[in-house]
C-alpha cells in the first residue's frame, strides 16, 4: 500500500489541474506496494501467480555429466592427431540407463542424447563422424577433447537463485520448477478488487429498459479484465445515485478489498456523488488526467485501499483501466516492474489529434501487402462507441505533443493481447 497518504510532488494540484499520463503513472507507482501475506500452494496450482520469495535450486542441472547428442563416448586423448584410429565398443548408455562397466583407454561406448557419460570419458563424438565395423569404432581427428559433453550444473548450479520474488509463474516457469523437483511455491495472495457501477440510468442485464435507461456493460468489462489479471473480484452491482448509498458502498468496498473500482459519478455533476464522497472519505492523489478519453480519472486511497474512480463511458472505462488501474494491480500483485508493451509501426490511415493531451485511439494492427506492420483506425472514436473497441485489436497511443497523423507516420501501438496480464 503506501506509507503516507500524501500525494506525490508530481501530482500538481490534486483537485483542479490535469496531470500528464506519465506523471499519473509515477503517482500510482509511488503509492502502491505489494499486498501483505502469501500462501504456499502446489506447483500445479501456481500458473499465473506471483512468487513471494526466491527459489533456490536444490540440485544441479544437469544433475550429472551427459551427452549432448547421439554418438560415442571416449577418452579425448584417444583422438588421433592425424588419420584414423580404431576403438573397441564395450557397451552402451541410454538416458536413464547408464553404462555400468569400467571404461579404459582404447575403448568407447555407444551413447544416446541425455545419457550419463562414464566417469572416465570426457568426449562424445557424434555418430555421423564414426564408422562402425563390428565391435570397433573408427574415428578421425575432427572432434576436439571435451566435445559434446554437458557438465553437471552447466545450466543451473545447486543453491543458485533461479526465480526471484515478483516473477510471474508461466508455463516455462512451471516446467523449470518441476525439473528441479519443487512440489510447492510461496506466492503472494490474490489481490482483492471490489467494483460497482453507479447511475440511476443503469440497469442490470435481465431487467427491462425504460426510457432513458441503459444496460450496465461496464461491470462486465471490468469483470473480464480483472479476471484476466487473476484478481479476486467482488462485484457489488449497481448502486443508486444517492449520496448515502454511494458512501456506504465505498466504505464497504474499502473494508473488503485491496483496490476499489467505480465507473461513473466522478465528474462535477449534481449527482456525481462518488467524486463528492471520495474527497470526504479518502486522500485524493489526482482527479484529472490530460488524456482522451478518460480525463475525469481519480486515484485516491480510502484507508489502506487504493481507489480508482473511472469515467462512466464504456471506452473510457477500458482505456483508463488498461493504462492506469492495470499497472496498479500488477504492483499490488508483487509483479516486477515492466513497461507496457509497445510497438512502433506505420499509420495506414490519417488520424486526427490536437496537441495538449495524450490520446488512446482504437486501431486494427495488420500486415500490409509488403508484409510490414501497419495500423488503421477501427472506426468512430467516441468514448461511448464500444463497437470500435470490440473491432480493434490495439490502442494507438498518441503523445500529448503530437498533432494530426498522416499515413506513413510512425505511431506507438499497444496490442490488446499484450495488455491482458
Amino acid at each position: 500500500m503506501t506509507d503516507s497518504n500524501k500525494p506525490s510532488d508530481c501530482c500538481m494540484d490534486a483537485t483542479d489541474s490535469s496531470i500528464s499520463a506519465s506523471d499519473a503513472l509515477k503517482v500510482i507507482a509511488a503509492n502502491t506496494q505489494p499486498v501483505q501475506g502469501g500462501e504456499a500452494i502446489p506447483l500445479r496450482n501456481a500458473l499465473g501467480r506471483v512468487l513471494a520469495q526466491p527459489i533456490h535450486s536444490p540440485i544441479n542441472v544437469p544433475a550429472y555429466r551427459n551427452s549432448a547428442m547421439d554418438g560415442y563416448a571416449l577418452f579425448g586423448k584417444d583422438i588421433p592427431a592425424a588419420g584414423t584410429c580404431r576403438l573397441k565398443v564395450v557397451g552402451s548408455a541410454f538416458a536413464g540407463q547408464p553404462y555400468q562397466g569400467e571404461l579404459n583407454r582404447g575403448e568407447c561406448i555407444r551413447i544416446m542424447t541425455g545419457a550419463k557419460v562414464p566417469q572416465a570419458a570426457d568426449t562424445v563424438i557424434m555418430q555421423e563422424w564414426v564408422e562402425r565395423e563390428g565391435d570397433e569404432a573408427i574415428i578421425d581427428n575432427r572432434s576436439k577433447p571435451g566435445a559434446n559433453v554437458r557438465q553437471a550444473g552447466e545450466d543451473i548450479q545447486v543453491d543458485s537463485i533461479v526465480l526471484q520474488p515478483g516473477d510471474e509463474i508461466g508455463p516455462a516457469q512451471l516446467g523449470l520448477l518441476a525439473s528441479l523437483g519443487i512440489p510447492e511455491v510461496k506466492v503472494y495472495r490474490r489481490v482483492r478488487v471490489a467494483f460497482f457501477s453507479s447511475g440511476d440510468e443503469i440497469r442490470s442485464i435481465g431487467q427491462p429498459l425504460e426510457e432513458g435507461q441503459i444496460y450496465d456493460s461496464n461491470r462486465y468489462t471490468l469483470f473480464g479484465m480483472l479476471s484476466e489479471l487473476g484478481a479476486d473480484v467482488i462485484d457489488m452491482g449497481v448502486i443508486a445515485d444517492e449520496a448515502e448509498a454511494i458512501r456506504d458502498a465505498m466504505l464497504q468496498a474499502a473494508s473488503e478489498a485491496d483496490l476499489v473500482l467505480t465507473s461513473g459519478g466522478i465528474s462535477v455533476g449534481e449527482a456525481d456523488f462518488i467524486a463528492e464522497n471520495i474527497h470526504q472519505l479518502g486522500t485524493v492523489h489526482f482527479s484529472k488526467v490530460a488524456i482522451k478519453p478518460g480525463r475525469p480519472l481519480t486515484f485516491a486511497h480510502i484507508g489502506d485501499a487504493c481507489f480508482f474512480g473511472l469515467p462512466g463511458n464504456p471506452v473510457a472505462v477500458m482505456i483508463t483501466f488498461l493504462q492506469f488501474a492495470r499497472p496498479a494491480i500488477r504492483r499490488l500483485q508483487g509483479k516486477q516492474e515492466q513497461l507496457t508493451p509497445t510497438l512502433r509501426v506505420k499509420a495506414g490511415s490519417p488520424l486526427r489529434k490536437l496537441p495538449g493531451r495524450t490520446e488512446y485511439q482504437r486501431g486494427i494492427l495488420s500486415l500490409d501487402e509488403g508484409g510490414e506492420l501497419v495500423v488503421n483506425s477501427s472506426g468512430r472514436q467516441g468514448s461511448g462507441v464500444l463497437s470500435s473497441m470490440s473491432r480493434g485489436n490495439c490502442l494507438i497511443c498518441l503523445s500529448d505533443e503530437s498533432s494530426d497523423i498522416r499515413p506513413g507516420d510512425l505511431v506507438d501501438v499497444q496490442p490488446f493481447d499484450l495488455l491482458r496480464h
